[in-house]
């Protein structure tokens, strides 16, 4: 098992800026979101509990796929989220939740890069469906920084059929 040092995370994430659309711009393949998935988004807000409702979509060919998930801040800590995807009666279970970090955020919450401290997961988030190759590779070398294999990053495609 390969040992990496702390993840570090954005130190003052506010998360009421956080929440709201974002597009994912590139991630590291994972089971959960098939290969094929085009116009990845995804959707959070507050829930009368102080936790996160998460609505993720992407497009399989003509259809629209959702999961609907549930994150709540790690000690405290809005840049350290544990989310599920289980059903309600089953998101107590220690074992279903996955690990989102916020590694980075851009000063006016345009650009998200978000990890696990395994270093498995990786995802690069937008406001917008596209993002400049400048500002990708600045985010990418943080993750590079922090330890991430970027060998198998998948650039997730828009094809101008938004899932938001």
């Amino acid at each position: 098992m390969t040992t990496h040092p702390d993840l570090k995370t954005v130190p003052d994430l506010k998360l009421p800026r956080y929440l709201g659309t974002w597009y994912e711009i590139a991630r590291l393949p994972m089971k959960h979101e098939p290969e094929g998935c085009t116009d990845v988004s995804a959707h959070y807000s507050l829930k009368d509990n102080g936790h996160v409702a998460v609505v993720n979509r992407c497009r399989m060919g003509n259809e629209i796929e959702e999961a609907d998930g549930e994150a709540c801040p790690v000690d405290n800590d809005t840049a350290r989220l544990e989310v599920s995807f289980l059903p309600k009666g089953l998101r107590w279970l220690p074992f279903t939740k996955g690990d989102y970090w916020v590694i980075q955020i851009a000063p006016d919450y345009s650009v998200s890069l978000v990890g696990s401290p395994d270093r498995k997961y990786l995802w690069l988030l937008s406001r917008t469906p596209t993002l400049d190759r400048t500002t990708q590779e600045h985010y990418l070398a943080q993750a590079r920084l922090q330890g991430f294999d970027l060998s198998e990053l998948i650039q997730t495609p828009h094809t101008g059929h938004p899932t938001a």
